[in-house]
């Protein structure tokens, strides 16, 4: 009987998926579970320095969750908007411009984010 060659990574890799797949959250209270998350656009453009989804954990931790900024006192879509289309507002680590389109995806996904029993992380 012939073996089949293992593979070195196979396992691993193997491993690393079902670990990943086990990391799943469910998501916090006020969140539908069915929602499909962050527009690819938003993942790509903020998800390097921002946490733009559940369970809200940033690469950078000087960067606010899009949970706490969505949960700001007085954000809607329209003032979400109207900063983002001023790029003059951003901090420097945020060099670049959104069109239109851009801005209106990010500021439609950071409303949905919005919990009445919010509680900042201390």
């Amino acid at each position: 009987m012939t073996k089949a060659p293992i593979y070195p990574l196979a396992v691993p890799l193997t491993l690393l998926a079902v670990l990943l797949s086990a990391c799943q959250t469910a998501a916090p209270a006020g969140v539908a579970s069915t929602d499909p998350g962050p527009p690819a656009f938003v993942e790509a453009a903020c998800g390097g320095c921002h946490a733009v989804e559940p369970p809200f954990l940033s690469p950078n931790p000087a960067s606010p969750t899009f949970e706490a900024i969505a949960n700001n006192p007085g954000v809607t879509d329209e003032t979400l908007a109207s900063w983002l289309a001023n790029a003059h507002n951003y901090p420097e680590v945020m060099d670049f411009d959104l069109e239109p389109e851009q801005i209106e995806q990010v500021a439609e996904y950071l409303v949905t984010l919005r919990r009445d029993d919010y509680v900042p992380a201390q």
